[in-house]
């Protein structure tokens, strides 16, 4: 089965964070709460998918205040923080949502990716992913994590899906 194929069948995109939805680095201030850089290009992406009827999750190894604050910003309900062991939290999140692990794509970028990346119907990395997460992955982004990679493969889906025109012309109308 193609990449085209598959994503013609995503209805839930996974986004890992750190290293995807964010550049993967940990800002620090004095008092030893870390900050995260988001893309706001990536985040307009995520609320062009929601309208286009692709839900968008995300599933953090950290369990950071800033995620939890940026999906709540933008009105993603599936957060979930702190998991390394990924695998059963997304299979759980497909069997309540009445899906099978063919309809999820994921993207990520590091080791602790890779059981669910081998499971989904649709792999995808960030450029800067490790190798081997780059070996597993049917589509590749251009961008790397935290600076539009989000939006890239946001746009591949649509397109594939056939959904991209119509969001274009809801901004461009």
């Amino acid at each position: 089965m193609d990449v085209m194929h598959r994503a013609r069948r995503v209805e839930l995109l996974i986004l890992d964070v750190d290293g995807v939805m964010t550049d993967g680095g940990l800002y620090y201030d004095p008092s030893g709460n870390i900050h995260k850089r988001f893309y706001v290009q990536d985040g307009l992406g995520i609320k062009l998918a929601q309208e286009a009827g692709l839900e968008v999750a995300m599933v953090s190894g950290l369990d950071q205040g800033a995620a939890a604050a940026r999906a709540k910003e933008l009105g993603i309900v599936e957060y979930h923080g702190g998991h390394l062991r990924k695998l059963p939290l997304v299979t759980g999140m497909l069997s309540r949502k009445g899906l099978c692990l063919e309809q999820a794509a994921f993207l990520g970028d590091d080791w602790v990716d890779a059981p669910v990346m081998r499971r989904v119907g649709l792999p995808m990395a960030v450029a800067d992913a490790q190798p081997e997460i780059l070996d597993m992955a049917l589509w590749v982004s251009r961008r790397p994590g935290g600076r539009g990679a989000v939006r890239e493969a946001i746009r591949f889906l649509l397109q594939a899906q056939g959904r991209l025109q119509a969001m274009w012309e809801k901004w461009d109308g």
